[in-house]
């Protein structure tokens, strides 16, 4: 790949230990000739962290070419206060960066700028299939006849964390969870990230078993994957989530809601909504096949290119 283009880019910061923060690191990492941390070097601000864009002041804004990353608009919560702030911000951008062609069908209706969708790269030093999954399990303590079911994402609201994230779908989670009781009499859900309180609560309501790994590093995580029998993804509106790229390439048995990248990564059949969940049905191969694509080195070509165009236009 040729990283010798004339231009530096500055990505703004968030620091709110999410997925952005590990981007972000992963980029300057592996992108350093191209990237600056000084936002006065810069010759393009990337605000890969949107809705922080306030942190970079508005003389650096107004100079330079500005690429603005969108992961997902929460339509029920998109409200007159997130309108005005998205036009506002819209005064300084020059180009938007999705990361799924539904979030680009959404800003579509608020801007005329140009809108890019790159899904972001999946880090396969970090994500990939481990084959022993009976060593796994016996490493974790699990039982090996159980039915394990995956969900790694935050459920809560960070204001009150007994209220549902409605927007990941927990309730729904909960409801599939509980029905595919009928189906498989062992299930234990396997849970990490922060902010899981909805989910802990309803299952120990429904006398469900489960494993929390609250602050578990990546290798415990891509471990986990490979422990699952399901994924379940039940989300209302979503960004990526990144976990379908995750479990395409570690080869994790998954199924989603029609939000963020799913229709682009999964197969038809697994992807359901709530009329006909039991009847979706994981496919390992197309998974695999489709997030190899945004494997690190293709993925940060398509995101050179992208820079490249704009700050050419």
């Amino acid at each position: 790949m040729n990283n010798n283009y004339e231009f530096l880019i500055y990505l703004n910061n968030v620091r709110e230990n999410w997925i952005v923060d590990r981007t972000r690191k992963e980029w300057h990492q592996n992108q350093s000739k191209v990237s600056t941390r000084f936002v006065s070097r810069a010759d393009i601000i990337w605000l890969i962290a949107s809705w922080n864009w306030l942190n970079v002041k508005e003389k650096h804004l107004d100079k330079k070419k500005v690429l603005c990353s969108i992961y997902h608009i929460d339509e029920e919560k998109f409200d007159e206060k997130e309108e005005k702030n998205f036009i506002q911000r819209d005064e300084f951008v020059d180009e938007y960066h999705v990361i799924s062609k539904k979030t680009k069908s959404q800003v579509e209706k608020l801007t005329r700028k140009k809108i890019t969708s790159i899904p972001f790269w999946v880090n396969t030093d970090i994500w990939f299939e481990i084959k022993d999954k009976e060593l796994l399990r016996k490493k974790h303590n699990f039982n090996k006849d159980k039915f394990y079911i995956g969900s790694f994402q935050r459920d809560s609201e960070g204001s009150d964390t007994n209220k549902p994230k409605l927007s990941k779908g927990p309730d729904r989670f909960i409801k599939i969870v509980d029905s595919l009781r009928d189906r498989h009499k062992d299930i234990h859900i396997i849970l990490t990230g922060k902010r899981r309180d909805y989910l802990i609560n309803e299952l120990n309501k429904l006398e469900i078993e489960f494993s929390y790994f609250e602050m578990a590093d990546f290798k415990t995580i891509n471990e986990l994957y490979n422990c699952l029998d399901l994924y379940i993804v039940a989300s209302r509106f979503e960004g990526g989530p990144q976990s379908i790229l995750e479990c395409g390439v570690t080869n994790t048995p998954i199924i989603s809601t029609d939000v963020g990248v799913a229709s682009e990564i999964l197969s038809p059949e697994s992807i359901f909504d709530m009329s006909n969940y039991m009847s979706a049905e994981p496919n390992l191969e197309i998974a695999f096949k489709n997030s190899q694509k945004y494997e690190m080195e293709k993925s940060f070509s398509l995101f050179h290119e992208m820079f490249k165009g704009l700050h050419e236009s």
